[in-house]
């Protein structure tokens, strides 16, 4: 058991909520208040359960092999890694109020880069229903039995090794297209490359890996590494969120680009208080149909 007393003010939920992946994620949820995670360490699995206390401060416990590795690792989760010193939320006021309203939203760092690789290329160029439906079929079939008292059964995600060794059919059971599984399977036997990729210190390298491209490497690096001024192009509905936010109306990459420059180094950070400020475009279109191809 420990206690993270946080640097200035700390909201757990907005900060470290958001990485779990749909409601049946079996890897993080939520349960009265507490965020359960179970996760994968260099000693081995853990368990993480974190509850917020009056005073703003995280209580931590952790149960397995990996606890005590689990336990030092919650500082950076909760955001102690974090460096805003240098962010100017006043040169937009919609940015401005966001940061008002929100003043304990952290970015998380998870230092867990294969699982951040895995969810981000099991969710390429799908519905996020489709995504998590199939993150949560793989890790609950491959993954390793999360210890301690959990509020139901939970897993942590699987090792390298295990997904390199998943057979193409299994995949297609889980409801992962073709190209997705042919990523991540030739990625789990260059794990070693995937992890020093990553961490170099604009994720260029991860560019390098075949099947990957620039939204792939940014979510990496955001969700393992809490970077603050990684960009996911390429995503679907960022930019027409981010130029309905900051301009008023829709824009490509390339102009969600131009916006954000006035936060160079910060620009997560500013897209991370454009979704929490509650700011959408108007729905124009029905909803995308998720396709099920599973059964042919």
């Amino acid at each position: 058991m420990s206690t993270v007393e946080g640097q200035g003010p700390f909201d757990l939920r907005a900060s470290v909520g958001g990485l779990q992946r749909g409601p049946g994620d079996p890897a993080q949820r939520l349960h009265n208040g507490v965020i359960w995670r179970a996760t994968r360490t260099p000693s081995g699995i853990a368990t993480l359960a974190l509850a917020q206390q009056g005073d703003g401060s995280v209580r931590a416990a952790a149960w397995g092999p990996a606890a005590e590795h689990a336990l030092t690792q919650v500082p950076a989760l909760c955001g102690a890694l974090d460096d805003a010193s240098d962010f100017d939320a006043s040169l937009h006021p919609l940015v401005s109020d966001a940061h008002r309203r929100n003043p304990g939203l952290r970015l998380a760092h998870t230092d867990a880069v294969f699982d951040a690789f895995a969810q981000s290329v099991i969710e390429q160029k799908v519905t996020i229903e489709q995504a998590f439906g199939a993150w949560r079929r793989l890790v609950t079939w491959r993954g390793e039995r999360a210890p301690g008292p959990t509020p139901s059964p939970m897993r942590a995600a699987p090792p390298p090794d295990v997904w390199r060794r998943i057979p193409s059919w299994e995949w297609h059971r889980a409801g992962l297209e073709p190209p997705q599984a042919k990523t991540l399977a030739a990625a789990s036997a260059r794990a070693d490359a995937v992890e020093r990729a990553a961490r170099r210190g604009d994720g260029a390298g991860l560019l390098a890996l075949p099947g990957v491209g620039p939204w792939t490497a940014a979510e990496t690096r955001i969700r393992a590494l809490g970077d603050p001024d990684a960009v996911s192009v390429g995503d679907v509905h960022l930019s027409h969120q981010v130029g309905y936010a900051l301009a008023g109306a829709r824009v490509d990459d390339d102009g969600m680009l131009d916006l954000l420059s006035p936060w160079q180094w910060q620009r997560q950070r500013v897209i991370r208080l454009i979704l929490a400020s509650g700011v959408r475009e108007p729905r124009r279109a029905p909803r995308l149909h998720m396709e099920d191809h599973r059964s042919r």
